[in-house]
Parts: C-alpha cells; sequence; structure tokens
C-alpha cells in the first residue's frame, strides 16, 4: 500500500492555492543499489489528476525524470472555500494513490 499523501488547500481572492506532497520513490530505472550493485528497477508516477467537486483541473504526465517525493503547487481559478478537492496518481507499476481536502 502506498503512503499517505499531504494536500492543503487555501482560498486567495478567488484563486485556490493546492500543494500536493505525493510520496514515492521516483526510481528511474537507472541507478545501482550500493550494497549489491544490481539495477534499482524503474518505478514512477506517470499521471497525476487532480478535480475539484470531480471535475479536473488538471491532468499531467510524469516521468522518471521527477525527484523523489514530488511536491506539487498549482493553482485553481473559480473554486470556493467549502468545496473538495482531490488529487491522484498512478505509477508505471500499477500503483495508485489519492487524496482530498475540503478548500478553506
Amino acid at each position: 500500500m502506498a503512503e499517505p499523501m499531504r494536500i492543503r488547500a487555501t482560498m486567495a481572492g478567488d484563486v485556490a492555492d493546492v500543494k500536493v506532497l505525493m510520496n514515492h520513490p521516483m526510481e528511474t530505472g537507472l541507478r545501482k543499489d550500493a550494497k549489491t550493485g544490481q539495477m534499482i528497477p524503474a518505478h514512477f508516477i506517470t499521471e497525476v489528476i487532480a478535480t475539484v467537486n470531480g471535475t479536473p483541473v488538471l491532468a499531467a504526465e510524469m516521468s522518471g525524470g521527477i525527484s523523489k517525493n514530488p511536491y506539487l503547487g498549482f493553482k485553481v481559478k473559480g473554486p470556493k472555500a467549502g468545496d473538495k478537492v482531490a488529487v491522484s496518481w498512478a505509477d508505471n507499476k500499477g500503483d495508485k494513490n489519492s487524496v482530498e481536502a475540503t478548500i478553506g
């Protein structure tokens, strides 16, 4: 099971500021294990989707070039305090994770 993600969503005027910390190893497949000398298999997030009240507001593709435990910040115009924002990811091994917050 994937580790929990952390999310914070705040309003600034008519713009929601969303910040998400996604716990993930983000292995490129090009690094060797220091102890065994074996290549560490690629394991990285490939897709991130964000919604506000179920409506998609962001879709992104990622690859192994992103650092471990990626931090994503984005702004969305139009939501109101109390709306629900959800962010989910899927990786190249079929793992998935998601988190939801109320915009404050």
